[in-house]
């Protein structure tokens, strides 16, 4: 084995111009458990085990010019559909968007209220992929 720890993502910082307007998109539409806050400009949330801390501008961040956030989902269909009933703004719909060995990925974005990327993914495999 090698001497490099195993190492696990575990938070992601998203510059927002306004926490609540974010929260509001995080929570409320994507649905992320909520944790906390730390001030006015910090709040953290919880997608499936990584902490996601949407933050107001440190030092050089801009508003919207983060790296793209990526949700695996199951029905990524219906629950892109369902995000842009809620309020969410569609980039572009789920789509194939590889064939690998053994699944399928279809993925789709939305844009968050700074207009940062949010993309849902999901991995069809088995019979789903064969009807497909």
């Amino acid at each position: 084995m090698s001497d490099v720890p195993a190492i696990a993502l575990r938070q992601v910082a998203v510059t927002v111009s306004d926490v609540d307007a974010a929260l509001g998109f995080y929570r409320d539409i994507l649905g992320l458990e909520f944790l906390f806050r730390a001030g006015p400009g910090l709040a953290f949330l919880d997608a499936g085990g990584v902490r996601v801390m949407l933050s107001t501008p440190q030092g050089a961040g801009e508003p919207g010019r983060n790296s793209v956030l990526y949700f695996h989902v199951r029905d990524v269909v219906r629950v892109f559909e369902g995000y842009v009933a809620k309020g969410a703004q569609s980039e572009r719909a789920p789509a194939l968007a590889a064939r690998i060995p053994d699944h399928d990925l279809w993925i789709g974005f939305l844009r968050d209220p700074d207009g940062n990327l949010v993309g849902l993914m999901e991995e069809v495999r088995g019979e789903a992929r064969d009807a497909g």
